[in-house]
């Protein structure tokens, strides 16, 4: 049977779910798909300059799970930016971060900005 997956801790959802070009028209099938956890990891490591082990510990999982995150998520900026295609951010394995909790309100953590409430994704 295998390992059940762990839920990522996600400071914040973001603003705007959905990016594509302005002076074309799109399928609306042809859109690259980027979950919430992959988001964060390009938010923490590119954006608020974390190294991947603090992303790790910021997110509650293992490194190596960070760099298979990162990969996949910069794989799909890079389509999109050089395709043309739309960009949702949406779904994953993730869990927003508690604001009381012992890593939110730290370096990086915007959870105090967003106003939103506890809950999963998927």
């Amino acid at each position: 049977m295998p390992r059940p997956r762990k839920w990522r801790k996600v400071c914040c959802l973001p603003e705007n779910s959905r990016f594509g070009p302005l002076d074309s028209r799109i399928d609306p099938g042809d859109y690259i798909r980027m979950t919430v956890d992959e988001y964060e990891t390009i938010r923490l490591i590119d954006l608020e300059g974390y190294t991947q082990e603090e992303c790790a510990e910021q997110m509650k999982v293992a490194r190596t799970t960070v760099q298979g995150i990162y990969a996949g998520a910069r794989k799909k900026l890079a389509s999109f930016l050089v395709d043309g295609k739309v960009l949702r951010i949406e779904g994953g394995e993730y869990q927003l971060c508690d604001e009381y909790g012992p890593v939110c309100g730290g370096r990086g953590c915007h959870r105090h900005r967003c106003g939103r409430g506890f809950r999963g994704g998927r």
